[in-house]
């Protein structure tokens, strides 16, 4: 098993008269015993409750991804991940959950890999036009803003579906070290630290008692790779995994 990092500086009435009021009005009664499943399958419906349902069934394939964290330290930014492979026959250079964008910002995600790389190619190729018209590298905040916009337009959109993935968006520019989340609504919120895929809950209660204002990068990574102790590795692993990154 190996792991990669990334640094950048329906209900039945109950009684006689509910099944009269079922038979004689039955798209009322159909639509109190079903509730929100009956728009589970309408990406551009509004449930009564006001959800766009697909997109929590989303969030689902995201919360079944292998857990994928980021820390945004003094002087840089670490994202962090597990890259457990399906079969030990499987070539594991193969298999890159964590990719650059730009030789200042990387991305991991969490959720359906096939997703991801639709993003990923999408998002070089903004950064690629952005370069061309400006000379200069895209800056992070832009970058995820239009990802983010790609995102978003999958979820108004007839004939597709939501991205079954979350990205974390890791840089540095001008600005300094920076860390983005983007969901598969298409919002998207700048962290100091953020967790996501399975274990999101222990590693983000984890990550709320180490995380420091002032940590150092040295520190960030120790830490990101302790959160990951907290979920998926065992302690063998994490000093082969220390070992690796040294």
């Amino acid at each position: 098993m190996r792991y990669s990092l990334l640094l950048l500086q329906e209900t039945t009435p109950q009684n006689l008269s509910s099944r009269t009021s079922a038979l004689q009005f039955p798209g009322i009664y159909r639509e109190k015993s079903m509730g929100d499943s009956q728009y589970s399958f309408s990406l551009t419906t509004f449930s009564p409750s006001g959800k766009l349902v697909q997109i929590e069934h989303a969030l689902t394939a995201v919360g079944s991804g292998q857990t994928s964290l980021g820390i945004k330290a003094a002087n840089g930014v670490v994202i962090a991940t597990e890259k457990k492979l399906p079969s030990i026959l499987v070539d594991e250079t193969s298999v890159q959950k964590i990719q650059t964008l730009t030789p200042n910002i990387g991305v991991v995600y969490s959720g359906m890999g096939p997703d991801s790389r639709v993003l990923v190619r999408k998002s070089r190729k903004q950064a690629e036009q952005y370069y061309r018209l400006y000379k200069e590298p895209i800056p992070v905040t832009q970058l995820v803003r239009e990802t983010a916009t790609v995102m978003q337009e999958f979820t108004q959109s007839g004939g597709v579906r939501p991205f079954g993935v979350s990205l974390l968006v890791a840089g540095f520019d001008d600005k300094g070290p920076q860390l983005y989340q983007v969901d598969p609504s298409g919002s998207y919120f700048s962290w100091k630290a953020s967790a996501m895929g399975k274990n999101v809950s222990n590693a983000k209660t984890f990550l709320e008692k180490r995380y420091t204002d002032d940590m150092e990068l040295d520190d960030a990574v120790h830490t990101a790779i302790l959160t990951l102790k907290e979920g998926v590795l065992t302690p063998s692993e994490i000093e082969d995994y220390l070992q690796e990154v040294e």
